[in-house]
């Protein structure tokens, strides 16, 4: 599953919101066991477990958007554009705040 939330933000600027967004995320639902392990600048990889199965994927953060990438599991598929929603709200939510100074 490949899915990007454009931005129009100073490219380090989306990184602190990519990294607030994750990081919301990861408080959220931490029942799921999230890590999230920046590999560069702006390459995170992220790991959670649901109902036992584990998922891994990336966020990229480049100067027009927040690509994610996730190879998302059969059994799980059902649940995959929730999760995008989700995910995609809170990375907006996060980019709205940067835009007004908020971090």
């Amino acid at each position: 599953m490949k899915h990007s939330v454009p931005h129009d933000l100073p490219l380090e600027t989306a990184k602190k919101a990519a990294t607030a967004a994750l990081e919301a995320y990861s408080a959220r639902f931490a029942e799921y066991n999230p890590t999230i392990s920046w590999i560069n600048d702006y390459l995170a990889e992220v790991e959670f477990k649901i109902k036992g199965v584990g998922l891994k994927g990336s966020f990229a953060i480049t100067p027009s958007s927040i690509d994610m990438d996730m190879s998302i599991p059969f059994i799980l598929r059902m649940f995959q554009q929730k999760a995008v929603d989700v995910v995609e709200g809170e990375i907006n939510k996060w980019i709205g705040k940067a835009r007004a100074g908020e971090l």
